[in-house]
Order: C-alpha cells, then structure tokens, then sequence
C-alpha cells in the first residue's frame, strides 16, 4: 500500500487475521515489495520491521496475503513494483499452499496468469454495497445468503472473464460485479477479493476526506466520489450537502475543515464484521486441512 494507507492497512489485515484465527497461532511474517515509491519514515519502518520480498523463497509460508494498493499508471504492467510482484506471485503459486491477494493483486494476477485486463471504471466505485453468497463454496459457509461488503477501487475485471478463466464466484453483487472469487491454480489455493472486507467501519469515510481535501485545496482536479453508506443514516445528509456544495461550486478548504469527520466516524455502521470474520476464518481452515 502506499505510504498514506500503509499503517491503517497492516493494522486493519492484521486485526481482522487475529479475528478469525481462533485456537490457530499465526507466526507472522512481513515483506515489502521494493518498487513502490516510499516517504522517510515509512521507509525507515520497512527497513526495521519487513523483509525484502525475494527472502519469502527462503521460508516458504504456509500462506501469503497481497494487500492492493492504488493505482499510478492506466495500465497494470506498467507499475513501478510490476515484475517484482509477478515473480512473487508467479514463484508463490508453486510453492505456497494459499494465497489471498487483495484488489490490485488481484488483478495483476489475473493479468499475469490468465491473461485477463482488467477495465476502467467511468466513476470511481466506492461504498458498501449489498452481495449475494454462494453458499456451495467451503469458503462461504455460515455466511447469511445476502450481506454487505465495502467496495474502493476504480478498475474491475468482469465476471464473465473469471469464470471463462475457471473461477468459481463466491460473492458478488449485480451492482457492482464480483466481490471474492477462488480456484486452484496450479500447486495453491487462490481466493482473489476486489472487494475489501477488512475495512473498518470509518475506512470509507477517511478515503473520501483525503480525496475531498485534494479537490478543495486543488492539488487534485478529478471530482471526489461520496461513499454510499459510509456514515450512519443520521449522518448521510450532513455529509451530502457538504459534498454538493463543493463539488458544486464552492471549492472551499473551509467546509471540509468544518465537518466532523471523526465524530461521524465513530458514529459509522460495521455490518460487514461479522462476514469479514467468518470469510477469513474458513480460508485459514482450509489451510490448516491443506497443511495437515
């Protein structure tokens, strides 16, 4: 993840891991993959406490999670971290019972494995949205048959394509496609998730006032996109006019400075907990039959 999201990011995997290990004890391993433009201090942080990623063949895991991060160039291949990612994933697949990637990691590997581009979306989507279960998967199971799950990202691969690909399509949503997809490729178990179930409840709310402040202090001219459900009902219609009013005319730092975004914050729903949970605790069972 880029610098701004990258300790929010590893708290919020690492939580929710914890979350749904139960009796299971996870030795925690940490890589950083070298290309991506880092800060001082995240810098100095990667060099205390992470391994350079080419160290992961020395000590294969048991299973390997690859969080996204936002995109810079319009195409994939052209990242700065690109070919180091693809050896990861492409060295992982053989060796590495399981893998989750997350967003962006996963859809560069269903470019870099199946040959699959992914599309730009005309507007960001963002928000929590309602998803349909696929209660046949062992993935799946204990989840409700609709739940709720927060989507970030502006590019999608189509259902079509993964499943023409051989994926199975565990959750997804008519509104906004698939949210998690899995099969076995090769010598792992890939769970791929476009979606972000370990988002916490005000992870939406923090997004939209980085980009917000962007736009009102014009170091950004792109519209910011507002979150659908990102704050509790009562908060939906302060929030609202605050973005209408700036992206309609008023492109002032003040509103922004104005509005209580950590009190609403406090104040946002978590539904999507319980699924998030449950969802990660079948996977590391899956791993602990596979290892056994």
């Amino acid at each position: 993840m880029p610098d701004g999201a990258f300790d929010a990011t590893e708290r919020q995997f690492l939580d929710l891991l914890e979350a749904a290990s139960g009796s299971e004890v996870i030795e925690l391993r940490r890589y950083a993959v070298a290309g991506v433009p880092r800060g001082e201090r995240t810098a100095a942080r990667i060099a205390e406490q992470y391994l350079s990623v080419s160290a992961i063949e020395f000590n294969a895991p048991d299973l390997l999670i690859v969080t996204g991060s936002n995109p810079l160039e319009p195409r994939i291949e052209d990242e700065p971290y690109w070919n180091e990612l693809v050896d990861l994933l492409s060295w992982s697949r053989q060796n590495v019972p399981a893998m989750l990637l997350s967003c962006l990691s996963a859809h560069a590997a269903l470019s870099a494995f199946d040959g699959i581009e992914r599309q730009h979306l005309a507007s960001k989507c963002t928000g929590v949205f309602a998803q349909e279960v696929d209660n046949s998967s062992p993935l799946t199971a204990g989840l409700a048959p609709e739940i709720f799950l927060p989507h970030s990202r502006t590019n999608t691969v189509s259902q079509d394509d993964l499943r023409g690909a051989g994926y199975h399509i565990d959750i997804q949503s008519d509104e906004v496609g698939w949210s998690v997809a899995s099969r076995e490729h090769d010598e792992t178990s890939l769970l791929l998730i476009q979606g972000h179930p370990e988002y916490d409840p005000s992870s939406l709310l923090r997004e939209y006032r980085r980009d917000v402040t962007r736009y009102a202090t014009r170091e950004r001219d792109d519209l910011p996109c507002l979150p659908y459900h990102c704050v509790a009902p009562q908060d939906w219609e302060g929030l609202e006019t605050m973005h209408q009013a700036i992206i309609g005319g008023q492109r002032d730092p003040a509103l922004v400075d104005a509005y209580p975004f950590e009190e609403v914050g406090e104040r946002a729903a978590w539904p999507w907990r319980s699924m998030a949970k449950r969802l990660y605790a079948n996977w590391l069972s899956s791993v602990v039959k596979r290892r056994d």
